[in-house]
C-alpha cells in the first residue's frame, strides 16, 4: 500500500490545503484546519461501465411507489413519501428532536409491518430503549444496532434487507481501511458514500443524522449535502415548544417546504394549523407594534405575527436587535421610514421579533415589519382583522409579491377581513372571497390610512 501523505482539511467545508493555515481559504472560518493522512492510490486500469448509455426518450418516467412514514407532515415535506433508495440528511441543534423524530418514524413503519433498522453510534441500546419506553415507540420490527463500522453495518443490511435504515449519527461512522478518526472529512465522506451506495443498490430509504458546527452548518464536508437526495434541517430554539423542519434540498419534491411540530412529553406532535400557532390568541387585546404577515414557505402560506418595540435610547448609538427576520432587511426598512415617511428613528432603540421561533426571510414581510415599527413608534395599534402583504422598495413604493392567492386564502380561512397589498392589475381576479383588498402605492399612504397623518 502506498505511504499516506498529510494534508490539512477544513472541518466546516472540507476544503484541503497542503499546509496548515489559520483561516480556511474557502469558507473563511478560523482554526478549522485539521491534519489528515490521505493514502496515495496507484493508477488504476480503466474499465468500461456496466451501464451503457441509452437515449433519454427510452428512459421510463413512471412515478415510483412512495413509502409513507406514518407522519403526515414529514410525508408532505419529502414530496409525498419516501422514494426507493432515497438518502436523507437530517441536521439541527443538539436536543432539538432529531433522534426523537427518527425513533417515532421508525416505530410507525414497524407497527405497519415494515422492518426498520436503527443504527446508533452515540447512544447505547439501553438508552434507545429508555427513550422508546418514554415515547411509546416499542415494536419487534424495530431493530437497534450499536455499531460504528460502516462496512459491518453494510454487511448486516445486505443480509437482513430492512425496509428503512437510520444512522445516528454519520459523524460516528468509520472505515478501517481509511486514515483518520471518526468525524474527520475523509471518514464522513467515504462512510456516507458507502451507505448511500448500499441504499441505492437495494432501494432502501436511508436517513443520516448529522451534527452541526458552531456556525450552524452541518458538520463534515459540504459534499455530504450534495451526495444525499434530501436535506432536512431543524430550525428554532430547542427551548421553544415548536420545532420547524425545513427541506433545504429535495430531489423528489419541493424545496424550502416546512413542517411544524410541537415538542411534548409524548414526543413530537404534528401541528395541523401552523398559522394559528404563530398568531395571538383570539380575544386577546393586541398592543401597538403588532402586525400579521402572510409568508410563503414552499407551497404553504403561513401567517406570522411580527412584533416591534421602539424605545428612547439612553446612549448615543441606538440599538437594533432582530429575531426571526433578516437584520439587513430591517435596517433598510428603518431607513425608508426615516427618509420617505419622515419618522425619526435615529434616537430610538428598535427591536423586531417573529413570534413562534420561525425564520421569515422573504420580502413579502416588508410591509408588516415597517407598519409594526411605525405602530410602536406612534403607540397606536394596527387593525386586528387585517393582514399586510407587500414588498417595500427603497423609494417607499409597494411592490406585488408572488403566490398572493394562496396567502389570501390562508388569511381568509383564519378569519381575517382585510388585506393591505400593493397595486396590481391581477387584484381584480382576486375579488372573489369575503376579504376586502386594500391596494396602496406607497408605504406612506398605508401608514396614513391605518395610523393617521
Amino acid at each position: 500500500m502506498p505511504a499516506p501523505r498529510t494534508v490539512f482539511a477544513c472541518t466546516e467545508c472540507g476544503a484541503q490545503s497542503p499546509r496548515w493555515v489559520g483561516r480556511c481559504p474557502e469558507c473563511g472560518n478560523w482554526n478549522t484546519m485539521v491534519e489528515e493522512a490521505v493514502a496515495v492510490a496507484g493508477r488504476s486500469q480503466r474499465t468500461a461501465s456496466s451501464n451503457p448509455p441509452e437515449p433519454i426518450t427510452g428512459i421510463s418516467s413512471a412515478s415510483e411507489a412512495r413509502l409513507s412514514t406514518g407522519i403526515a407532515e414529514l410525508d408532505r415535506l419529502v414530496g409525498g413519501g419516501l422514494a426507493p433508495g432515497m438518502a436523507t440528511l437530517v441536521g439541527g441543534d443538539p436536543g432539538i428532536g432529531k433522534s426523537t423524530l427518527m425513533l417515532q418514524m421508525t416505530h410507525r413503519l414497524a407497527a405497519g409491518g415494515r422492518r426498520c433498522l436503527y443504527v446508533t453510534g452515540e447512544e447505547s441500546p439501553r438508552q434507545i430503549k429508555l427513550r422508546a419506553e418514554r415515547l411509546g415507540c416499542q415494536h419487534e420490527n424495530l431493530l437497534v444496532l450499536a455499531e460504528t463500522d460502516a462496512e459491518a453495518v453494510s454487511a448486516y443490511v445486505e443480509q437482513a434487507k430492512p425496509a428503512l435504515m437510520v444512522v445516528d449519527s454519520i459523524q460516528t461512522m468509520r472505515r478501517d481501511d481509511l486514515p483518520g478518526t471518526p468525524g474527520t472529512v475523509t471518514q464522513v465522506r467515504e462512510c456516507a458514500a458507502t451507505l448511500i451506495k448500499l441504499s441505492k443498490s437495494i432501494e432502501m430509504p436511508l436517513f443520516l443524522v448529522g451534527h452541526i458546527t458552531k456556525s450552524g452548518a452541518i458538520a463534515g464536508p459540504k459534499v455530504l449535502e450534495h451526495m444525499v437526495d434530501c436535506v432536512l434541517y431543524f430550525e428554532g430554539d430547542h427551548l421553544n415548544a415548536y420545532r420547524i423542519l425545513r427541506a433545504m434540498k429535495n430531489r423528489f419534491g419541493p424545496t424550502n417546504e416546512i413542517a411544524v411540530f410541537e415538542m411534548t412529553s409524548a414526543g413530537l406532535v404534528e401541528v395541523a394549523n401552523p398559522s394559528a400557532a404563530f398568531l395571538p390568541a383570539e380575544g386577546k387585546d393586541v398592543s401597538s407594534g403588532t402586525a400579521v404577515i402572510a409568508a410563503s414557505e414552499g407551497t404553504r402560506a403561513l401567517l406570522v405575527e411580527i412584533q416591534a418595540l421602539t424605545a428612547r435610547t439612553p446612549f448615543g448609538s441606538p440599538a437594533r436587535r432582530v429575531t426571526g427576520v433578516d437584520f439587513n432587511r430591517v435596517s433598510m426598512l428603518l431607513a425608508v421610514l426615516d427618509r420617505r415617511v419622515g419618522m425619526r428613528l435615529d434616537s430610538a432603540d428598535v427591536f423586531v421579533n417573529a413570534v413562534g421561533g420561525i425564520q421569515v426571510d422573504e420580502p413579502a414581510a416588508d410591509l408588516g415589519i415597517a407598519l409594526a415599527v411605525a405602530s410602536s413608534l406612534r403607540d397606536k395599534p394596527l387593525p386586528t382583522d387585517a393582514v399586510f402583504i407587500a414588498e417595500v422598495g427603497l423609494g417607499g413604493e409597494l411592490r406585488a409579491v408572488p403566490a398572493i392567492e394562496a396567502r389570501l386564502r390562508e388569511a381568509e380561512k383564519l378569519g381575517f377581513k382585510a388585506a393591505y397589498v400593493a397595486h396590481s392589475s391581477s387584484l381584480k381576479a382576486l375579488q372573489k372571497g369575503s376579504m376586502r383588498l386594500l391596494p396602496f402605492g406607497t408605504l406612506a399612504e398605508v401608514i396614513a390610512s391605518v395610523l393617521g397623518k
